[in-house]
């Protein structure tokens, strides 16, 4: 018995010898990193050699990729995950104690005996290897953690294979390593730090995630059999994978002997072990959603989408799109969006029951909050995802090109943004909505509300177009748009033209004060021209000059624009760019600066003197003036029952049909298209979109107390001098009737428009 245990003695310092030896051929670094460990088992020595100085900083400081969350503006109801390895880092106090336990029972029993390295299993190890056994890998949870972090963090191909390869040299640095970082961080931090960055297969990185993807729970709350199997899945994650067949039976094993283990280690008694291996282990797993696809059962894809393509936008979060994206999926933000969810429901329910997913025009929404530019809910008839191209689900386009190439459209299934424009989406003419700019533009030029006009049934203009367009006054080269009835010629002011859509009086109005300073009016509101020829013409002074259609409506816009647009009035002329976010927390709880983007687009007493009039068309009465008579859309004050402002809008031979509707809160916008084909020849109807838009108002603002609209001052409303009479000679006899055509100055040949209200 004594032989034998002699001979084991000597085994043991024959394996250490070896051992030294082929440190030392490996270089003095192995050497002086190993020497002391056998000198003094158990110690730290404080210059455990001379690479020890050398740790590389990540080594501690390393924070791993985590998972960015985004929440409605409840701060509770999450909306979509970004992330290129899911994971969320959380404290060791909430990760259970169980979990704990097992991870060191299944990797380290001698964990918190140790110093960084483990000299027996080292020995232990390399007497089996050179013995031909099964190889060992004597590595400690910290010298795991050192070799995860490296891998991590590894930038080139060389630094990747120099921390992943199986090599001597590489266990030599991770204990060099292992041993300094034991010096520098408590057992607790390193455990921590390894549950968080350990990979647990099925895209689950950490134990937040594990949990989540295997049990749906969190690590506070993970049971011992719980435990037992994600600490069994570090080993291997894909072959200890429980929803693979192969993986199962051997999941069950593994966790067997996490179990066993963690009874040796005294973690559990064998009574809480039988009860954990009784536990079931789960076979399907939940792979986690990622990006705004996932998001669209929650009536969230198109906000969610917006929230994207913002963020890619915001040069605060990189310097290009893809430093951008990085930053997002890496970032581990906690994201609260401005996204009301009252108001996206019952967006989405107004929208229902008016229109279905099937439908080829679109149905469109977008409310926004005066003074801050949050954007509150995008809503569409349309569900926001992918058609399946093996199996397709959409419908033909309804763009005769394309339907004849065999081209699907957007329907049921999109995700372009139709509501907030980009990409190839420029948006669609929002008729006389528009003429909000000219108002506005002619009461900053000094022109008060009770200015008059003596509309004719056509109005000729000096604006130029093409002699043989239908715009032209017969037989001259000059722009004479009509109205949509003759009926509506007569004597108005702002106040009752605007409220009865007049076009000829505005347009006589716009060529008053100059085109380009109603084009500018819009830019300051926040109007994008996403149309390269649209762009062209706002970008060029000399060319809007000639814009003489603009006041009615023919550039493209997209609802989220104009609603922006006209909740620049009930700030008080503050134009507040839009916005998907609230706040944004990083990882160490430090909130991000989310400042509204806003700026004084006009006066204070110009944007209350628009408001005021901008409560004819929607059956509210002007503080100032008459409104003269019924506005276009007179039903939606009673409705909503708040003071509301707001403007119809019809163009294009009635391709499309707007409404924007607003109280002191809510500015909520809304559009009938086709986004497949904006030039259809279809005729959009008011009687779908107008209701959709005023009900949504009624159901926000239900409850809530009614909140007057501020008095606009006496010198823009009632200015003496300003308020000349300006007539405009009648059109030529016969012509009257003839289509309200809009489209003057620079634009593509051919191109014709009107627009009726």
């Amino acid at each position: 018995m004594r032989r034998r245990a002699r001979a084991r003695g000597r085994s043991v310092v024959r394996g250490a010898a070896a051992l030294l030896l082929c440190g030392s051929l490996a270089g003095l670094m192995v050497a002086a990193t190993l020497y002391p460990l056998v000198a003094a088992p158990g110690l730290v020595i404080g210059a455990a050699g001379p690479g020890a100085a050398a740790l590389p900083g990540y080594l501690v400081t390393y924070e791993p990729p985590q998972a960015s969350r985004i929440f409605a503006a409840d701060g509770k109801t999450q909306l979509a995950t970004f992330y290129d390895q899911f994971r969320t880092d959380v404290p060791l106090a909430d990760i259970s104690p169980n979990m704990q336990n097992a991870i060191v029972a299944a990797e380290d029993r001698d964990f918190y005996h140790h110093h960084g390295v483990d000299l027996r299993g080292v020995v232990r190890a390399f007497v089996k290897d050179r013995g031909g056994g099964a190889r060992q890998g004597a590595s400690t949870l910290t010298m795991q953690y050192v070799r995860m972090v490296r891998e991590a963090a590894a930038t080139s191909p060389q630094s990747i294979v120099a921390a992943s390869r199986d090599t001597l040299s590489r266990k030599v640095t991770e204990m060099r390593y292992a041993l300094e970082v034991e010096k520098r961080l408590s057992k607790g931090a390193i455990l921590e730090r390894y549950l968080n960055l350990a990979p647990f297969g099925n895209n689950a990185y950490g134990v937040d995630a594990a949990s989540a993807v295997y049990f749906h729970t969190s690590p506070r709350t993970l049971t011992v059999g719980q435990a037992a199997l994600l600490a069994g899945m570090v080993k291997a994650p894909s072959g200890f994978n429980p929803a693979t067949a192969d993986g199962y039976p051997r999941a069950v094993q593994r966790r067997r002997y996490v179990v066993d283990a963690m009874v040796k280690t005294g973690a559990i008694s064998q009574a809480e072990a039988d009860r954990a291996l009784a536990e079931p282990v789960p076979r399907h797993i939940s792979a986690p959603a990622n990006g705004c696809l996932a998001s669209a059962a929650k009536q969230s894809g198109f906000f969610c989408d917006y929230f994207y393509r913002w963020w890619l936008s915001q040069p605060a979060f990189g310097t290009n799109s893809w430093q951008r994206e990085q930053r997002l999926r890496d970032g581990g933000y906690r994201i609260v969006t401005t996204m009301d969810l009252e108001t996206t429901r019952s967006a989405y329910r107004r929208i229902g029951e008016r229109i279905s997913t099937r439908n080829p025009d679109a149905l469109m929404l977008a409310a926004v909050e005066p003074g801050t530019g949050h954007v509150l809910a995008l809503a569409a008839n349309r569900r926001f995802g992918i058609d399946d191209s093996a199996h397709p689900v959409n419908e033909l386009s309804s763009d005769p090109a394309k339907r004849a190439a065999g081209v699907r459209g957007n329907r049921p299934y999109t995700v372009n943004p139709i509501i907030t424009g980009g990409g190839q989406v420029a948006g669609y003419q929002a008729g006389s909505t528009f003429k909000l700019f000219t108002l506005v533009a002619a009461l900053e030029k000094g022109l008060p509300l009770r200015t008059t006009i003596t509309a004719g049934r056509r109005a000729r203009t000096h604006y130029v177009v093409d002699p043989g367009s239908p715009a032209a006054c017969p037989g001259t080269h000059f722009y004479c748009p009509g109205n949509a009835g003759e009926s509506e010629a007569g004597r108005y002011t702002m106040w009752s033209a605007f409220g009865h859509s007049v076009n000829t009086y505005f347009v006589p109005l716009e060529e008053r004060v100059g085109a380009q300073n109603v084009v500018d009016v819009a830019k300051r509101f926040g109007i994008q021209f996403r149309a390269p020829s649209d762009a062209a013409i706002a970008d060029d002074s000399r060319a809007a000059r000639q814009w003489g259609a603009f006041t009615l409506g023919v550039s493209a816009s997209t609802p989220l624009d104009v609603a922006g647009a006209y909740a620049t009035l009930a700030a008080d002329g503050r134009q507040c760019a839009p916005t998907p976010v609230a706040t944004i927390t990083s990882p160490n709880g430090t909130t991000i600066a989310t400042a509204p983007d806003c700026h004084q687009a006009t006066t204070p007493d110009v944007a209350r003197a628009a408001l005021d009039a901008a409560r004819c068309p929607v059956g509210d009465k002007a503080q100032l003036g008459s409104c003269g008579g019924r506005g276009t859309a007179p039903q939606a004050h009673r409705v909503v029952g708040h003071p509301v402002f707001g403007k119809t809008g019809t163009a294009d031979d009635q391709r499309t049909a707007a409404l924007v509707l607003g109280t002191a809160s809510l500015v909520v916008a809304g559009y009938l298209a086709d986004p497949d084909w904006p030039r259809t020849n279809r005729h959009m109807s008011h009687a779908v979109v107008n209701p959709a838009v005023w009900n949504t108002v009624a159901d926000v603002m239900r409850g809530r107390p009614e909140v007057p609209f501020p008095r606009p001052g006496t010198v823009t409303s009632t200015a003496e001098g300003a308020a000349s009479d300006v007539h405009r000679r009648s059109p030529t006899p016969g012509t009257a009737g003839r289509r309200n055509w809009n489209l003057a100055g620079p634009a593509p040949a051919g191109a014709v428009h009107q627009t009726w209200s």
